[in-house]
C-alpha cells in the first residue's frame, strides 16, 4: 500500500511515464477500446483467454467455429448483442459486430486526435496502471484513456474513496457529499466519482475545494466530450488539477449501458464505496453492489425517513449490511488500517483486514455449516482451481478454514 501524497504539489512521482513500447499486445489492447464495447463480455474474455493480440486476429480472420473453440464453447451473457440465440449465432453476432468496427475505424486517426488533445492511453503494460485494477479479473479493461496531469496510480494507490449517489439530489445530500468530499481530500485521499449531476458533481467540488484536495472523475463516454455539458467547468477543472478517465476512446457518445460498464471502473478505483444519497432503483446501488462483489467495504449515509431520495441508502444499510456512515472521521474508517489516528471505530484489525479481495473472495464462497471441495468452490466464484487451492492454504494458515480430506469448511474457532 502506498502512503497518500500530497496532490496540490503534483503526482507523488513525478510526471507520469512514458507510455510503453507498442507492443503487439499494446497495439491490440487499444483497439479492443475501439471496437468492442466495455460492457461486451464475449470480446473481454476472448482477450483474458486469447491475449490481446490472439483474441484480435481471431476478431479479424476467424470463424464463430474457432471463437467458440478457443472460448470452451460457452459464451458469457453479453449486454452488446438481442438476448437468445445458440452459442454459435452469438459468435457470429460477436464477430460481425467486430468487424463491422474494424473496416469503418481509422485507429491511427484516433490516436492522432488523442495525442493532439493531450489525451493518453495506459495499459497493464504501464507503470502507471493501478494495481487495484487487477481485483477486476477478466472484466478489467482492454486500457484507459486519461486526460490530465495527474497519475492514476499515484491518485488511487494511497487512499481512495467513491462517493457516489443520485443526479436528482437534494439539498441534503449535496451539502453531505460536499462535507465527506472535503473532509476526505483535504486527509491526503482521493475523491472518486463519476462527474454526474448532483451527488457526483457535489462530491468532486468539495474535493476540489479542499486544500490540495484531489478527485477523478470517471466518464461513460470519450473524453473530447465532456458530459453532462452542465457540468463542464466542473470537469475542466478537474482535468487541470488532476485526471479525467474513461475507458472509452475519443469520440464515444455515453449512453445507458456505458454508464453502467462504467460503475464497475469506479467500484475498482476505489478502496471503499460510500453512498450519500439513493432512491430506491438508483443506479448508484449498482456501484454498491460492484463493491461489495471486490469484497470491498461498502457504506451510505442515512437520509430522513420520510425522504424518498435516501431509500436506496437506508436500503443498502438494512439490507446489504453497509456501514452507517454520519460524520466525515467515519468514511477512513472504512479504509485499510482505519483512520491516521488508529481510533475509528471500525478500525480494529484482525486476519480479514489482512487479506487481499480475492483471498476474501474465497473465504466468502466457504459455507459456515457444511463443506465443499476447492473445485465447486473455483468453480462458484470463477477463478482457476490452483488459485482457489492456493488462497484455501493461506486461510487455513490463519485459522479461518479447515480442510478435512477434499473439503474445506470455516473453521469452527477461528483465531
Amino acid at each position: 500500500m502506498m502512503p497518500p501524497h500530497t496532490p496540490g504539489t503534483g503526482p507523488a512521482r513525478g510526471p507520469h511515464p512514458a507510455p510503453g513500447p507498442e507492443t503487439e499486445d499494446r497495439v491490440a489492447r487499444i483497439t479492443w477500446s475501439v471496437i468492442a464495447e466495455p460492457g461486451d463480455s464475449i470480446a473481454l474474455l476472448a482477450r483474458t483467454l486469447c491475449g490481446p493480440a490472439q483474441a484480435l486476429r481471431l476478431a479479424r480472420e476467424g470463424s464463430a467455429a474457432d471463437l467458440l473453440t478457443r472460448l470452451g464453447g460457452e459464451l458469457p451473457s453479453d449486454a452488446s448483442e438481442p438476448a437468445g440465440g445458440t452459442s454459435r449465432l452469438r459468435a457470429d453476432r460477436a464477430l460481425a459486430r467486430w468487424r463491422s468496427r474494424l473496416s469503418t475505424v481509422d485507429l491511427d486517426a484516433v490516436l492522432e486526435d488523442a495525442r493532439r488533445r493531450g489525451i493518453r492511453i495506459i495499459t497493464p503494460e504501464d507503470q502507471e496502471w493501478p494495481e487495484l485494477l487487477g481485483d477486476l479479473q477478466e472484466t478489467a479493461p482492454h486500457c484507459l484513456w486519461l486526460h490530465g496531469p495527474g497519475r492514476l496510480d499515484d491518485l488511487v494507490g494511497g487512499r481512495s474513496v467513491a462517493l457516489v449517489g443520485s443526479r436528482a439530489s437534494t439539498a441534503y445530500g449535496e451539502d453531505a457529499a460536499g462535507s465527506l468530499g472535503a473532509d476526505f481530500a483535504a486527509r491526503g485521499g482521493t475523491v472518486v466519482s463519476g462527474g454526474a449531476y448532483g451527488i457526483d458533481a457535489a462530491a468532486h467540488r468539495g474535493a476540489l475545494d479542499a486544500p490540495d484536495g484531489a478527485t477523478i472523475a470517471v466518464l461513460a463516454g470519450g473524453l473530447d466530450r465532456l458530459y453532462p455539458r452542465g457540468n463542464t467547468q466542473l470537469l475542466e477543472r478537474i482535468r487541470e488539477r488532476h485526471l479525467l478517465v474513461s475507458e472509452a476512446p475519443p469520440g464515444t457518445a455515453p449512453t445507458r449501458w456505458r454508464f453502467l460498464a462504467r460503475n464497475r471502473l469506479i467500484a475498482a478505483l476505489s478502496q471503499a464505496v460510500v453512498v450519500v444519497e439513493a432512491s430506491w432503483r438508483s443506479g448508484a446501488l449498482s456501484t454498491a453492489r460492484l463493491t461489495d462483489q471486490l469484497s470491498r467495504p461498502v457504506g451510505a449515509v442515512p437520509g430522513p425517513i420520510t425522504s424518498a431520495a435516501s431509500a436506496g441508502c437506508h436500503r443498502l444499510i438494512r439490507e446489504r449490511g453497509a456501514v452507517l456512515i454520519t460524520e466525515p472521521a467515519e468514511v477512513l474508517d472504512l479504509l485499510p488500517g482505519g483512520p491516521a489516528s488508529g481510533e475509528g471505530r471500525f478500525a480494529a484489525q484482525d486476519e480479514l483486514d489482512l487479506l487481499s479481495p480475492s483471498d476474501r473472495r474465497v473465504l466468502d464462497a466457504v459455507p459456515p455449516r457444511s463443506s465443499l471441495p476447492a473445485g465447486r468452490i473455483a468453480q462458484e466464484i470463477g477463478f482457476e482451481l490452483d488459485e482457489v487451492t492456493a488462497a484455501l492454504a493461506r486461510l487455513a494458515l490463519l485459522g479461518l478454514v479447515e480442510t478435512t480430506g477434499e473439503r474445506t469448511r470455516r473453521a469452527r474457532t477461528p483465531r
